[in-house]
């Protein structure tokens, strides 16, 4: 019931056609004339009948997910959605993810990318921060949207799985939302249900791409501190669009394996916009599983994987075992996390593919730096500054003076891609754009090619296979447990995720450790990628004169570190879930 997408339907478009109000963008000098939708109906345009999405056993020409979007927008007017009004999205990487992004920006609204990773207290800050009020929700995740005034869009993987994986899935989703068949009612719709309503029609929205908002993600930004980067449609489509000149590609002929989030700002730039931009075929698949990645190489040999490293780390053992024919693969860009040459090299030699670096966070939608693609790959760097993007070492301290080759500075970057700011959060948007240099918060340094090289951070941001943590975040987490007096977060280096999670505790009096209380009270109150993978109980933290936590002393040594003893302990990755990037 409604949770299925229509095989082969065929929807009267009279009043639903292309907007030709905004004409395909014809280069990168155009981005700022286009709105994000615009890639995708140039796209439907240039090449109406290719396969934009391949989804299991499901195809999806062009010129159908652009008229899906264009009646999406249709089914949200309809149910009140207005220019400004913000829209989440929390889906998988399914069709719908695609068709809704493009929907909420065909009918004027500002796009809220909402991971599946969240909790229902994430999620419902989230919310409350942004004023939103509708959700395209997956079904088996309605349970984290617990605000009653907020109406849920339902999409199922469900009709996309085997009939003997879908009777699975709905044990699953009863185990976790309690419902075997959901409710339907003025707060939850089915998505399909709404599509194939008879009397829709799409009312044009006029939009300013420069300085109309298309996209709000959570991040810490520079500042370490949760808050939402704000995205205009320029910033968008200009990213697409570097992207697409900086590979040299040819319109209409490249295949992009994506199983990179699309809630992830990587994802939703280099594959979603990107795919658009290019008139790529995108290999979609929900979720990464190493057998199922090289399954989906093998089989339908795409040109093209945007990935973090540690999807390369479990997709390199697996080659271990057998290789299969993909002779298909030709670029690997690697984002999110440093990317061990070691890594990098094996990967090559298992799939002849080119697998360079690049760079990017969220507040530049986010990529900047890309390696050179058309050279011998130099590992360990970042290439250089991706087309119309300027890039500047500067000193740590004042950020202004601008340091020779080879010194440690500041990374500063400006260009089409940087955001219009935090969302409602004027002061901290003045601290991180300055003269419209965007101030990174990395150290980074340049070689005597030219190329960028990322040498460390200046605040205490944790990445683990390409997430965000937020220390401050996870510490005021584990602190609500009754038996942690006081806890510090830092990240320690791993060669599968970058960095994992480590937290110090010390315990209330009379108390005893329990890791495994702790860590399910982790699991209640934190998305998977931010619960700490190791600890260590202390009596006490390293301290400034000013009584500040020493997070450099821990990173470095641990406790013993701050005794500047050396402290040897491994990282204690879970080989079970190496698998699982998401």
């Amino acid at each position: 019931m409604g949770h299925r997408r229509p095989e082969n339907q065929r929807f009267r478009f009279s009043r639903l056609e292309n907007d030709d109000a905004y004409r395909p963008p014809r280069g990168i000098q155009s981005y700022n004339n286009v709105p994000a939708f615009g890639l995708l109906q140039h796209a439907a345009e240039q090449v109406p009948q290719r396969d934009a999405i391949v989804y299991g056993d499901s195809h999806w020409s062009y010129r159908e997910l652009n008229q899906q979007a264009i009646r999406a927008a249709a089914v949200l007017q309809r149910l009140g959605v207005r220019p400004g009004d913000r829209v989440g999205i929390q889906l998988p990487n399914v069709p719908e993810f695609v068709i809704a992004a493009n929907a909420i920006w065909r009918a004027g609204g500002v796009a809220i990318a909402i991971s599946p990773l969240m909790v229902a207290d994430e999620v419902d800050k989230l919310l409350q921060e942004t004023n939103c009020r509708l959700v395209v929700c997956l079904d088996m995740l309605s349970d984290t949207v617990a605000n009653p005034d907020v109406k849920l869009l339902l999409v199922s993987i469900r009709p996309h799985l085997p009939s003997l994986h879908q009777l699975g899935y709905l044990w699953m989703r009863h185990q976790r939302t309690g419902y075997w068949t959901m409710p339907t009612d003025e707060r939850c719709r089915w998505f399909w249900d709404e599509m194939e309503a008879e009397e829709l029609e799409y009312r044009r929205v006029p939009v300013n791409p420069s300085t109309d908002a298309a996209y709000i993600l959570p991040t810490g930004g520079t500042t370490g501190v949760p808050k939402a980067v704000t995205l205009s449609h320029t910033n968008l489509v200009a990213n697409a669009w570097q992207q697409y000149v900086w590979t040299r590609r040819s319109f209409g002929h490249e295949k992009m394996l994506a199983v990179l989030p699309f809630f992830h700002s990587y994802g939703m730039s280099a594959t979603v916009l990107g795919g658009a931009a290019t008139g790529a075929t995108l290999i979609m698949h929900h979720r990464f599983n190493s057998n199922q990645a090289i399954g989906l190489l093998h089989e339908h040999q795409p040109t093209v994987f945007h990935a973090v490293p540690a999807m390369l780390v479990a997709m390199n053992e697996r080659f271990r075992a057998v290789t299969p024919d993909l002779r298909g693969l030709r670029w690997v860009i690697s984002g999110g996390a440093p990317l061990d040459a070691d890594v990098a090299e094996e990967f090559s030699r298992h799939t002849g593919a080119l697998v360079v670096e690049g760079y990017g966070l969220s507040e530049a939608s986010p990529v900047t730096h890309v390696g050179h693609l058309f050279r011998e790959p130099a590992y360990g760097t970042i290439g250089y500054p991706l087309p119309r993007t300027e890039s500047r070492i500067v000193d740590a301290e004042v950020g202004v003076t601008e340091v020779p080759h080879g010194e440690v500075g500041e990374l500063i970057v400006r260009g089409p891609q940087v955001m219009l700011g935090y969302w409602n959060d004027r002061v901290t948007t003045a601290w991180a754009i300055r003269d419209g240099w965007l101030y990174t918060g990395d150290l980074a340094m340049q070689d005597q090619a030219g190329r960028y090289k990322i040498v460390g951070r200046k605040k205490d941001l944790i990445i683990t296979s390409g997430f965000n943590v937020y220390p401050s975040e996870v510490e005021s987490a584990l602190c609500l447990a009754e038996w942690i007096q006081e806890a510090a977060v830092v990240g320690v280096p791993d060669p599968n995720r970058g960095e994992v999670v480590k937290a110090f505790l010390v315990l209330k009096a009379g108390t005893e450790w329990d890791e495994a209380a702790t860590r399910a009270h982790c699991d209640k109150l934190l998305s998977k990628y931010k619960r700490p993978r190791l600890y260590e109980v202390c009596d006490d933290l390293p301290r400034n004169f000013l009584g500040k936590v020493i997070r450099r002393s821990l990173r470095e040594g641990g406790i013993a570190g701050a005794s500047e003893a050396a402290n040897d302990e491994a990282t204690g990755v879970d080989a079970t879930e190496k698998e699982t990037v998401i």
